[in-house]
C-alpha cells in the first residue's frame, strides 16, 4: 500500500488556464509601459526580435522567465531613455506584469479542492513558470514552492522533483505529482520514482513515454484518486 505524505503541484494548466492570464498581463503592462513612457510603443514584433537577440546571447534565460521578460523590457525602452532609467523601469515594469500574472481564475473547484487536500497531506508547487503561490494566496495551504528559474532547470529535468524530495525529507514513494503535460510532469515525475496523477486536457490529449499511476480530467477528482491510489 502506498503511504502519501506530500502532493506535489504543477501550476500553470494544472489549477488554471494559463493562456488567458498571460495576455491579459501583456496587456495591463502595455498600458503601463504607454503610461510611463508615452512615446514608447510597446510592437509585439519587436519585442519578439529582441527576445531572440537576448536569448542568443544568454541561453540561460530560457529558463528564467521573469529575468528574460525584464531585460527585454529594458533593452527596448533603452532607444528611448538612458540606461539607467531604463534598467530602473525595467524592475517596476516586471512588479507590474507579475501582480496580473497572479490574478487567475482558478478551476472550478481547485481552491476547495485544495483545501481539502490540506488537512491530510502536505503541499506544495514545482513549476516552469512564474506563478508565486504567496501573490496567489496559496502560501496558507503550500508549505514549499520551487521554481525552474529558481533551481536553475526547468521539467522535464529531475532537478526541481530532487529538491522537492530534500525538502520534505520524503521517499519518492512518498511524494505525489499532479501535472496536465504528460512528458514535462508525468514522464519527469516517473522518472524520479514520485506517483503521478495526470490532469489530461484537450490541448495534451495524449500521453507521453509512461503512463501515470492514475488520470483524472477534473481537479476535482483529485481527493477520490488519491484514496484509490492508496487503497
Amino acid at each position: 500500500m502506498t503511504r502519501l505524505k506530500v502532493v506535489a503541484f504543477d501550476l500553470d494548466d494544472t489549477l488554471w488556464q494559463v493562456h488567458p492570464v498571460i495576455i491579459r498581463a501583456e496587456g495591463v503592462l502595455k498600458d503601463w509601459l504607454h503610461q510611463s513612457v508615452p512615446h514608447f510603443s510597446y510592437d509585439p514584433e519587436q519585442m519578439k526580435k529582441i527576445r531572440e537577440e537576448v536569448l542568443g546571447e544568454d541561453q540561460s534565460l530560457g529558463h528564467r522567465l521573469t529575468e528574460l521578460r525584464r531585460r527585454i523590457i529594458e533593452r527596448a525602452l533603452r532607444g528611448h531613455l538612458p540606461h539607467e532609467q531604463a534598467g530602473r523601469l525595467s524592475h517596476e515594469a516586471m512588479e507590474v506584469f507579475l501582480i496580473a500574472r497572479n490574478q487567475v481564475d482558478f478551476f472550478e473547484g481547485a481552491l476547495e479542492t485544495i483545501e481539502t487536500l490540506a488537512r491530510n497531506y502536505r503541499l506544495g508547487a514545482l513549476t516552469n513558470g512564474n506563478a508565486d503561490i504567496k501573490r496567489l494566496g496559496l502560501s496558507r495551504h503550500f508549505s514549499f514552492a520551487f521554481s525552474a528559474e529558481e533551481i536553475g532547470a526547468p521539467k522535464p529535468a529531475p532537478d526541481l522533483f530532487h529538491q522537492a524530495l530534500r525538502h520534505t525529507g520524503c521517499e519518492p514513494g512518498e511524494m505525489v505529482y499532479v501535472g496536465d503535460d504528460p512528458v514535462k510532469d508525468v514522464d519527469a515525475a516517473n522518472r524520479v520514482g514520485l506517483n503521478t496523477v495526470w490532469v489530461r486536457c484537450a490541448a495534451r490529449p495524449d500521453p507521453g513515454e509512461t503512463q501515470p499511476d492514475i488520470m483524472i480530467e477534473d481537479i476535482r477528482e483529485l481527493p477520490d484518486a488519491l484514496q484509490r491510489l492508496t487503497g
